[in-house]
């Protein structure tokens, strides 16, 4: 009796289909264990600690640049305030009140030339140059009984009338020695006043009046028509005959 083989058996009813199953299941467990094999390789997770090293580095860097900026900021902040400090000072010299040492004298008050020389006065338009020098004078002669005036330069302008305001320049001597005790001269400032009505001696009161402006007159003072010739009552001012050279530079 021939045996036949076990090829030659019909397969019992499932059991292809198990063997099959099987077969997949263990190539899907395989594929698994190689994708999280992969996962988690030595290469991945160096290429990840890359990255987040690249990522730290840019925020770093991002960093340094807005501190950068920041501090570029601050600097010109302070150089801006420097800048308008500087400018306030500096401009602040031009509201800063002028020293009354620095100014300009006044017309009224010259100062001396470079030699310590008061000034030369201003004189009227036409006037001799000689009244731009102080006057030598002299003591007078004689027993000096009445007013005395004397032209010495005859000036071009208009007359001088009573309650003017004069302006002179003047040399006062003793008439008997020729000692000078006042001259507008030493101060450079020439002498403004009413004429005519009591507010000088008077014997400038009447020597002066009808004097034309530009003119240099000597007048000869008796003591009565001066300071008196009591020294105790003239109070320090001088006394007795008196002789002065005046300069009329103007009248108003």
């Amino acid at each position: 009796m021939r045996v036949p083989c076990a090829s030659a058996f019909p397969p019992a009813p499932g059991a292809g289909h198990t063997s099959q199953q099987g077969v997949d299941d263990v190539s899907e467990r395989t594929q698994e264990n190689r994708s999280a094999g992969q996962e988690q390789s030595p290469a991945t997770k160096s290429g990840r600690r890359l990255a987040a090293q690249l990522a730290a580095k840019k925020a770093a860097d991002a960093r340094r640049k807005r501190n950068a900026w920041a501090s570029g900021l601050a600097a010109v902040a302070v150089v801006g305030v420097l800048i308008a400090v500087f400018v306030t000072i500096g401009g602040g010299d031009d509201d800063k009140p002028t020293n009354q040492a620095d100014a300009t004298p006044s017309a009224t008050a010259p100062t001396p030339d470079a030699a310590g020389a008061p000034p030369a006065p201003q004189l009227p338009e036409g006037a001799d140059p000689a009244l731009g020098s102080k006057p030598t004078v002299t003591p007078g002669t004689g027993e000096l009984k009445k007013l005395t005036v004397t032209p010495l330069i005859k000036g071009k302008g208009p007359e001088v009338k009573k309650g003017q305001n004069i302006t002179t320049n003047y040399v006062g001597v003793f008439f008997k020695d020729g000692k000078e005790f006042d001259s507008s001269w030493s101060s450079g400032q020439p002498a403004t006043f009413p004429i005519g009505v009591g507010q000088v001696i008077p014997g400038w009161d009447q020597g002066l009046v009808g004097v034309t402006v530009g003119s240099r007159v000597q007048l000869d003072i008796p003591g009565e028509l001066a300071y008196g010739n009591d020294a105790a009552a003239a109070g320090g001012r001088p006394t007795g005959p008196l002789r002065f050279v005046v300069d009329v530079l103007a009248a108003q």
